[in-house]
């Protein structure tokens, strides 16, 4: 599509998950009407549009996974279920007036910084335009991981990840493999236990499972939740002091955790008599390394008859029979992996072209990095939510996601300001500063010394997703946007553009040159 034919927007956001309808509320709240938001499917809801599986629920409570400006009195349990929140993302969406400007079954293929017109070019499966600002919302629970099996090409029977889950497969009476023992298949097992024939767990690793403390919340409280808001608000802030206060020992002190660790295996023998099985669902690291799951039903489901623990992960398929690490076969008829997403290594970075014509994955080869959750150098103008090192383990992501609006509604402020054609790009060396503070406090945190894997770490073993700190510390962090740590782009003067222009067709020459030499 030629240039002049492409739509301009000032800021186009990617995706409408809790990220993407925050950042479209928040500008629209600055007085920024000129936006767009790019979802790739056809309604709003990000990971709770996209994971329906049998129960699926929230393990942070309902006043508190929501936004700050969008109280909901009318929560019907203290943890709610998918359905619910994605009524309640449905709802911001109308309230806050933000269906105009989605475009749905709009999936980003790719985006591209021009250095001369300083705006991105952005290419969706429906056509493209061009942006001054792009803020990535796409998240890090949006495309599923599944392992790379031998064999599993050959499986006869049904297979899908808990996060596309296959409504239409009827699994009563079933001889069906659960893959992973994450959140999601915490709630999934307990779900469809009692109409299958059979349930065998795969799990290379067991999660430390806490009771919930879930329950109906009363007309009662909500009628006063209705009638007098400043409960509600109240409600939310002993919720989120409490995790508040939690924060120390996840990130300074882990050997605090032990009693708490306590309370977890008295859970398991209260749930499961038999000592064998005990024994397989006991972790050998300290609780918090990896996310603390919340559960009621998950150990009583597991010491069911038809169930079976294979304390092994899944190695190889042969036609329907699946082989484990340490042996055991099992023949089933469906496989459902619950085996987590690209966090480490979003595939939304593959699709991003920055100013050196380096893709955001090729920039992050090494780990991810950004300044303050936000920006990366080399990518002017672009922002991410829910970036590297905002991830929480103890609390809501919901607090990080405002924080991190703070921080953009500031980035387009400080672009007014400067006034006329102008980015920002992160500099370099204000990247690696805040980059090392963070990995320095990462050192002492339970997620680094608690003996074991997860999904917070990268390939190289570094903690590239959580946040070693209380929300306040993020929040302060990410009031304003400090100019010092930017470059201010202006658009190349017409001099160095054709010098821009001749370097580059000189370099494409002797590219040519070497290339011809080779051959």
């Amino acid at each position: 599509m030629a240039e002049q034919e492409r739509e301009h927007v000032r800021v186009a956001v990617i995706g409408s998950g809790f990220g993407g309808l925050g950042a479209a509320v928040r500008l629209r709240r600055e007085g920024i009407t000129d936006f767009v938001v790019l979802e790739r499917a056809d309604a709003v809801g990000g990971t709770w549009r996209d994971n329906s599986y049998p129960g699926c629920a929230c393990d942070v409570p309902s006043h508190l996974y929501s936004f700050s400006f969008a109280p909901n009195p009318d929560w019907p349990r203290t943890f709610s279920g998918q359905e619910r929140i994605r009524e309640y993302l449905e709802h911001v969406a109308d309230v806050f007036r933000i269906r105009p400007h989605i475009r749905f079954n709009s999936e980003v293929t790719q985006t591209r910084w021009n250095a001369e017109e300083l705006h991105w070019e952005i290419d969706t499966v429906r056509g493209s335009l061009t942006a001054d600002v792009v803020v990535s919302a796409s998240g890090p629970l949006s495309d599923p991981k599944m392992p790379d099996i031998p064999g599993l090409d050959s499986f006869e029977g049904k297979v899908f990840h808990s996060a596309r889950w296959d409504h239409d497969y009827d699994l009563r009476g079933k001889r069906v493999a659960m893959i992973g023992t994450g959140a999601s298949a915490i709630q999934i097992v307990p779900a469809i236990q009692r109409e299958v024939r059979s349930l065998t767990l795969f799990q290379r690793t067991p999660p430390w499972v806490m009771p919930r403390a879930d329950r109906s919340i009363s007309g009662v409280e909500r009628w006063l939740h209705r009638q007098l808001p400043f409960t509600t608000q109240a409600r939310r802030g002993i919720l989120w002091g409490i995790r508040e206060l939690q924060v120390q020992a996840f990130t300074k002190r882990p050997n605090e955790l032990g009693l708490v660790e306590s309370l977890a295996k008295a859970n398991i023998r209260r749930a499961v008599k038999d000592p064998e099985l005990r024994a397989k669902l006991t972790p050998d690291y300290r609780i918090g390394c990896k996310r603390i799951l919340l559960s009621n039903t998950y150990y009583p489901a597991l010491a069911q008859p038809n169930v079976d623990v294979v304390a092994s992960g899944l190695t190889e398929v042969r036609g329907n029979t699946l082989v484990a690490a340490d042996g055991t076969e099992t023949e089933v008829d469906a496989i459902i992996f619950g085996t987590g997403f690209h966090v480490t290594d979003m595939p939304i970075a593959d699709r991003v072209v920055g100013a050196e014509g380096a893709t955001l994955t090729d920039h992050w080869k090494s780990g991810m990095k950004s300044l303050r959750g936000a920006t990366s150098d080399g990518f002017p103008n672009f922002l991410t939510v829910i970036g590297p090192n905002t991830g929480l383990g103890n609390s809501s992501m919901i607090l990080m996601i405002e924080a991190q609006l703070n921080y953009l509604a500031d980035y387009m402020r400080q672009l007014d300001v400067l006034g006329g054609r102008a980015a920002l790009d992160a500099r370099p060396g204000a990247v690696v500063a805040w980059n090392n503070r963070v990995q320095e406090r990462m050192k002492r945190t339970v997620w680094n010394t608690g003996g074991c894997t997860s999904w917070y770490l990268d390939a190289n073993g570094v903690n590239t997703t959580i946040w070693p700190g209380t929300t306040t510390e993020f929040r302060a962090a990410t009031k304003r946007v400090d100019l010092a740590e930017y470059q201010v782009v202006r658009p190349p003067k017409p001099v160095e553009a054709a010098a821009a222009t001749g370097a580059e067709s000189s370099r494409k020459s002797s590219r040519k040159k070497k290339t011809e030499v080779r051959a």
